[in-house]
């Protein structure tokens, strides 16, 4: 941004990602990472034999079992998750990836919008080759994109990037909520400066009374 260029921000929603990651994989992904043994067969007895029950008022459903996903409302749940997605950036060419969690975001550089589109294009093909494979799905609807760059650049962007998946066209986004933070696409931080003054101001007033 400092040097007059462009930024692409690619901020990819996964679908469900925790229910549905494999067990399968995800054992054998442990095991690459040299956990065997004793210690596998832990995690194996931790993911099998778990059953889930569905109630709507007082009607109960019958048990079904659980044949995927990771357990959540644990330590261990985002740590198995982190270790399940841990080798996509393998899968990348020339974007940077930023993932915390089932949040990851991709970074690509240009001096124009037309490079823009052509490093993110690539990518989020080779993103969606990596899902596939893994037994994940990405939410088309809910992934986006941003352009960051001094409002200069900006304004010399004629036309928006065309990013698609299959015939989905990703959708372009001026700011966006990441990790508790709102950023916008000039980095000035005001929209995240003006809701956090509010919440403080609210809570302060609640504190006088």
């Amino acid at each position: 941004m400092d040097a007059g260029l462009i930024n692409g921000v690619l901020f990819l929603d996964l679908k469900k990602a925790f229910d549905t990651v494999n067990h399968k994989i995800l054992l054998s992904k442990l095991g690459c990472y040299g956990i065997r043994g004793l210690a596998l067969s832990w995690f194996q007895s931790y993911l099998s034999n778990r059953k889930q029950i569905c109630k709507v008022n007082n009607s109960l459903s019958t048990f079904q079992n659980i044949t995927c996903g990771i357990p959540q409302g644990s330590n261990l749940g985002p740590l198995l998750f982190a270790i399940y997605i841990n080798d996509l950036p393998n899968s990348l060419e020339i974007t940077e990836p930023a993932m915390f969690a089932d949040d990851t975001s991709l970074t690509a550089t240009g001096e124009s919008s037309f490079e823009i589109e052509y490093k993110l294009g690539v990518e989020i093909q080779n993103v969606k080759t990596w899902l596939d494979a893994n037994k994940l799905t990405l939410n088309e609807e809910k992934t986006e994109y941003m352009l960051i760059g001094s409002g200069k650049r900006l304004k010399q962007i004629r036309n928006d990037p065309i990013i698609k998946i299959r015939d989905h066209i990703i959708k372009r986004v001026y700011k966006k909520k990441v990790l508790g933070l709102e950023i916008d696409d000039k980095l000035q931080w005001t929209k995240h400066v003006e809701k956090q003054t509010k919440k403080i101001s609210c809570s302060i007033a609640m504190l006088r009374k």
